[in-house]
């Protein structure tokens, strides 16, 4: 099992999350953070971190964002192959028009 960034991530970057990944499994693009699922090890410790709350186990996924599981393995598959993106330390936040920040 593994951990997937959904939809509340998308133009609303944080990165506390990626700092406390013993595994450094985060991936990055302009729009948001991915969990690459062949190197997570499902601790749990990146989801209390997340502000926006965007990210869940596997299983727990909502419905509504279950496409995201599979764009995760996607997205974290096609950045590491490129060695880009990869992200292991905080950086600022990006807020864009589409950051719908968690109340």
């Amino acid at each position: 099992m593994t951990h997937v960034v959904c939809k509340p991530c998308y133009d609303c970057k944080y990165t506390d999350c990626v700092v406390v990944c013993p595994v450094e499994c985060f991936w990055q693009d302009e729009k948001m953070l991915y969990i690459d699922p062949v190197d997570c090890i499902d601790c749990e410790a990146c989801v209390p971190e997340c502000p926006v709350e965007a990210i869940f186990a596997e299983a727990n996924v909502p419905g509504q964002w279950s496409n995201f599981t599979q764009m995760n393995a996607e997205k974290a598959g096609e950045l590491k192959g490129a060695d880009q993106g990869h992200i292991t330390a905080k950086a600022d936040a990006q807020e864009g028009p589409e950051c719908k920040k968690a109340s």
